[in-house]
């Protein structure tokens, strides 16, 4: 599914608009890439949990050349599935 798919999908559920529906969703997405990249958590009770996790410096290698490198240490996004949302995937 993707977002054009999703936005039918709450437009049909809600009776709502596309447009409205796009527009809230929009926001929602908005709103969570703010605030985890301002270093925050961002929990949706029963979906899941949001948030800025940072990876150590290693070492890796070129695949063309086998040659070792060092990968800088940086801070990714991670989302942690919730217990509903869990067990609503796998019984």
């Amino acid at each position: 599914m993707n977002k054009g798919e999703l936005i039918d999908a709450i437009a049909d559920k809600t009776g709502v608009t596309k447009k409205q529906a796009d527009a809230v969703i929009t926001a929602t997405l908005d709103t969570i890439i703010e605030t985890v990249s301002g270093g925050d958590k961002v929990t949706l009770v029963g979906f899941g949990s949001f948030e800025p996790r940072d990876r150590a410096a290693r070492e890796g290698r070129n695949p063309k050349t086998n040659e070792k490198m060092e990968i800088k240490a940086t801070r990714v996004p991670g989302f942690s599935a919730g217990k509903q949302f869990r067990e609503s995937v796998a019984p």
